[in-house]
């Protein structure tokens, strides 16, 4: 599963002591409920901060199913269960696993927390279908949220995108995805 390959892992945040994520194209929730998943099984509290600018309806979350334990799925149905209708100010579900904010803003436009992040998912669409997120600007914005040693990874391996990644400040790798599929990790230096 590319949430848990791709995101989880090659961020580090199945092994972090007290993950704080930032997800750039939160979508279908798959990669939050691989998160949340991780951290109930460690018993870690998680903090989870996503932008979405093209939210979906409770009932297109609701109808993409993944297995999850019961403590998982309960926090998954409490998601479902206040999930806007019509998204105009931050959603926030807490709880005693940890807390998640869902802002339904542009990334482009939006203030991100400075020096706050462990690790980065930047999983909007593809740059050819939705270019804004994946621009110098977003990615030096995704810098400045990191703290150091938080590790961005993406599905993107195009050469621009990775040379404005390492314009940005971050350290950039390619590293082997699933199949043929090769992903791109940066790392924000330690300080």
């Amino acid at each position: 599963m590319q949430a848990n390959e791709l995101y989880l892992k090659l961020t580090q945040t199945h092994q972090h002591p007290s993950p704080r994520v930032l997800e750039v194209g939160f979508g279908l929730g798959v990669n939050f409920r691989a998160t949340l998943e991780s951290c109930l099984q460690r018993g870690v509290y998680l903090e989870y901060l996503g932008f979405e600018a093209f939210p979906v309806s409770r009932e297109v979350l609701a109808s993409v199913e993944m297995p999850l334990s019961a403590p998982a799925r309960r926090v998954w149905s409490d998601l479902l269960e206040g999930w806007p209708a019509e998204p105009h100010r931050p959603f926030v579900l807490e709880g005693a696993w940890g807390r998640l904010e869902v802002r339904f803003e542009d990334v482009t436009q939006a203030l991100l927390p400075g020096g706050w992040a462990t690790a980065v998912y930047l999983d909007p669409f593809s740059p050819k279908v939705n270019p804004e997120p994946w621009q110098p600007g977003v990615l030096s914005k995704l810098f400045a949220a990191a703290r150091g040693g938080a590790r961005l990874a993406t599905y993107s391996v195009a050469g621009e995108f990775r040379r404005a990644l390492a314009a940005a400040g971050f350290v950039v790798s390619k590293v082997p995805g699933i199949g043929k599929k090769a992903w791109s990790v940066a790392e924000r230096p330690e300080a």
